[in-house]
């Protein structure tokens, strides 16, 4: 199809202006004039001006529509929610040690053991606060791919 300026009239028929300047459209040429810019080969800038439109404000609504029909056309993964890019992460209980033959109290160790959402399994046994801190903060790094 086809754009031309005799396609939709020239000017968008405004039904309500408010206070602050801020205009509503006629939904149906609004529409129209959307569906006119998702056809290929047409210039959403020429369109706005000849429309007496900004061609931000008409490239948001093309934007805002797009995004509504990829929402309603997206299938959720057998009733499940995509797998979490966030670990959780369980304290265990300290392990017991000997007391240290020095004056100084022992450093807690613990066993962690983290399930990430690929399958992958991660235990750290006989762990320190400073171990603990840098597999957290390797794990916070890690990139999980949008779907």
């Amino acid at each position: 199809m086809t754009v031309n300026s005799a396609d939709i009239p020239g000017q968008l028929r405004v039904v309500r202006v408010l206070g602050n300047g801020k205009r509503w459209f006629d939904p149906v040429e609004k529409e129209r004039l959307i569906d006119a810019c998702l056809e290929p080969g047409v210039s959403v800038a020429g369109l706005a001006l000849a429309h007496g439109i900004n061609a931000n404000q008409l490239r948001k609504w093309v934007k805002l529509r797009q995004d509504r029909k990829a929402t309603e056309t997206a299938v959720p993964v057998s009733g499940r929610c995509a797998p979490s890019a966030f670990v959780p992460v369980v304290e265990a209980a300290p392990m017991a040690r000997l007391p240290a033959p020095s004056g100084r109290l022992p450093a807690v160790r613990v066993r962690v053991t983290a399930s990430l959402p690929n399958g992958v399994r991660l235990e750290l046994d006989d762990a320190d606060a400073q171990v603990l801190s840098a597999m957290i903060e390797a794990l916070g790094r890690c990139h999980v791919p949008a779907r």
